[in-house]
């Protein structure tokens, strides 16, 4: 049974459900397949709040990872879970670390790691960063590299390789645990998002690459065009008062994303309570056609909740047109959204297809191990 140990960022994201789920779904699904899986997670010691570790505490043991997880700060002292000497033993046998964007850095436990994997979840960010020398120490050192840009490194798209070899992955559901359920007739698209993220806009070889806020502002007359309700539980900063205002005057409908949100359970309510997903992608992803896809719609679709989402080169990777809808300008968006609402019962169906066809963990997993040079449960090389 191979040990894959995981990186990523919970407490570091705390009170956002659906990224939480973005790290639990490796380590659920690693399990599923058959794998003996440890999740840790390394945290600056000034943001490690008792309220933060006690958030950390909750969703690993609610997930069954009580004794299989642990958070420490950037000197490795532990915070939850077992100490420096026992983690580096346990790095030590693992066949495998899944670094999720570069998030475990401390040097003395990653060269215990027989075999370090990058995931990178920042399509063109992490690349554009890396070329200009910016974060390059997270990336470095790691034997194979994987992204979720599925276009990066094919002709169409600018986004530069660094010289590395980008294996793509789409992100792994496990599809039990998001079970279909029926909502009856169609009702109101929605999605979670943050309006302005925690990057800025990248600047590379003279261009500027956007964010999400200068999508969001080419589609805020949608509601009125459209007459659909769309809703969207939206962190956004008191600074951008004229911005909410702006949203809601259009008809856009705001919800406060820690309420409905703000843990994996209640994400999971959200995304299954909703009839479908709207959302917009970062101009990043848009203009780079990097092929990126979100998590969050991932769960959507797991759930039967048909997508209709901005097309960031998804043509290529997917199978989009029924249960997956793209589009690229306001009144493709528009026509989207009256197909999905007018035809919705086939779309539920097609959503869910989607999930099981591209996004299975037993699909998704096995491949991935394989590539990173670790044999897949049952799989003898």
């Amino acid at each position: 049974m191979p040990l894959i140990v995981v990186a990523g960022a919970i407490a570091n994201k705390p009170f956002n459900g659906g990224e939480a789920w973005v790290r639990l779904s490796w380590a659920l699904g690693f399990q599923r397949i058959g794998c003996d899986v440890f999740f840790i997670e390394q945290i600056a010691s000034s943001a490690s709040s008792g309220e933060i570790v006690e958030y950390f505490r909750r969703v690993v043991e609610d997930f069954g990872l009580a004794g299989k997880a642990a958070l420490i700060d950037e000197d490795g002292k532990s915070i939850f879970g077992p100490g420096a000497s026992l983690l580096a033993d346990l790095a030590g046998s693992a066949d495998l670390l899944v670094n999720i964007s570069g998030h475990l850095r401390l040097p003395r436990l990653l060269k215990c790691f027989k075999r370090k994997a990058y995931v990178d979840i920042d399509p063109g960010f992490t690349q554009f960063w890396f070329a200009s020398n910016v974060a390059a120490e997270q990336l470095l050192g790691h034997d194979v590299y994987f992204t979720i840009g599925r276009n990066i490194g094919l002709p169409t798209c600018p986004i530069p390789t660094g010289g590395i070899d980008w294996h793509p992955v789409s992100q792994p559901v496990v599809l039990d645990d998001w079970p279909v359920i029926s909502t009856g007739s169609f009702d109101r698209f929605t999605t979670v998002a943050t309006w302005r993220g925690g990057y800025g806009p990248v600047v590379y070889a003279g261009r500027q690459y956007t964010l999400k806020v200068h999508e969001f502002r080419k589609l805020r007359d949608l509601p009125r065009r459209c007459g659909r309700r769309f809703e969207i539980a939206l962190n956004i900063d008191p600074a951008d008062a004229a911005a909410r205002r702006a949203l809601l005057d259009a008809g856009w409908v705001l919800v406060d994303p820690r309420g409905v949100a703000g843990d994996p359970a209640a994400f999971r309510d959200y995304v299954q309570r909703s009839s479908a997903e709207f959302s917009c992608a970062q101009g990043i992803y848009v203009q780079t056609q990097s092929g990126w896809f979100s998590d969050r719609s991932v769960r959507y679709l797991a759930s039967g909740r048909p997508v209709l989402v901005q097309d960031t080169g998804l043509g290529g990777q997917y199978a989009v047109g029924e249960g997956l809808l793209t589009f690229r300008t306001i009144e493709e968006a528009v026509a989207g959204a009256e197909e999905i609402a007018g035809n919705y019962p086939a779309h539920c169906a097609a959503a869910r297809a989607v999930a099981e066809r591209y996004f299975d963990a037993r699909k998704v997993l096995p491949e991935f191990l394989e590539q990173a040079g670790v044999s897949a449960p049952g799989v003898i090389r």
